[in-house]
């Protein structure tokens, strides 16, 4: 096991780890105006909350609360798991009750973004826990068909999916993850050290496999059908914030998203990759602030 960074424990100390669900589950929370919104962050695909940061130094006034995702970052890594973007919206939903009621505005990036249609579909059928005052999705494959995956995470997703995991290592890791940053934003040495490390922390990179299943899920009916749905027919406001140079979640699958919700509001976001909170974190963060500020 990889130790942490010391940015990472310093990351780690800043946060606690809550019991939800039976799983230990890692927070980090700010205290902010009660006259304003909070703000709810969802972390993508192999990462973590890690990845928002930036938020607690460039966003203003808001609480806000980041935390990380079962199987991922510094939360339990259960082996045994089938990680559901259902399981991962209940988590959701139990870190958002600590707002007592109060509008939450949803800051979500790549898989965080899957994870906010089932909380979409949620609200629509009118079992959502708590209220959402607005939606911000940053890249992802909310419409998985349109989608071009990476070579890694095609063959997690195939019967090679438990062998590649468990062969992960370094140099092969670090290659894939950087082929998804733009080339005018690479990946830096530090942030490469503490993505590895968090996702090697309690052996989490054999679980890579296991992981991606939420991808299986954006193509069966009827879970696809819902979550499609959700992005058509939520009623609030969505918004869009998308990286234009994203190797996986490419225009394709940026039109295919419009299709289904024609009228979203849409920031484009040139010159970036997949990770764009990450390669401009100044352009992402006035995105957000604008956003919120409006809801």
């Amino acid at each position: 096991m990889t130790r942490l960074t010391s940015r990472v424990a310093d990351w780690q100390r800043a946060g606690t780890r809550e019991t939800i669900g039976g799983h230990r589950i890692f927070v980090r929370e700010r205290d902010g105006d009660p006259n304003l919104p909070p703000l709810l962050f969802l972390h993508g695909y192999p990462s973590s909350s890690y990845d928002w940061r930036e938020a607690f130094d460039r966003i203003a006034g808001h609480r806000l609360v980041v935390f990380d995702f079962l199987g991922f970052g510094l939360s339990d890594k259960p082996r045994d798991e089938l990680y559901s973007l259902r399981i991962q919206a209940d988590i959701a939903e139990e870190v958002a009750r600590r707002f007592d009621g109060a509008p939450v505005v949803l800051i979500a990036h790549d898989m965080g973004s899957s994870v906010a249609t089932e909380l979409l579909a949620r609200d629509i059928d009118g079992k959502l826990s708590f209220t959402l005052a607005s939606a911000l999705l940053f890249n992802a494959s909310m419409v998985r068909e349109q989608a071009s995956l990476l070579i890694t995470q095609k063959l997690l997703l195939s019967r090679f999916g438990p062998v590649l995991a468990r062969l992960t290592n370094k140099p092969t890791f670090l290659r894939s993850f950087a082929s998804i940053f733009s080339p005018s934003h690479p990946l830096t040495p530090d942030e490469a050290a503490d993505q590895w490390a968090l996702l090697t922390h309690n052996d989490g990179h054999r679980l890579l496999d296991k992981l991606i299943h939420y991808n299986r899920e954006r193509v069966t009916p009827p879970t696809s059908d819902r979550w499609h749905n959700a992005l058509r027919d939520w009623p609030g406001r969505l918004e869009l914030g998308w990286a234009e140079l994203d190797p996986i979640c490419t225009e394709a699958v940026l039109r295919a998203v419009l299709a289904l919700r024609p009228h979203a509001a849409l920031t484009r976001l040139p010159g970036l990759g997949h990770y764009p909170q990450l390669e401009d974190p100044q352009r992402v963060y006035d995105l957000i602030q604008r956003h919120a500020s409006q809801s």
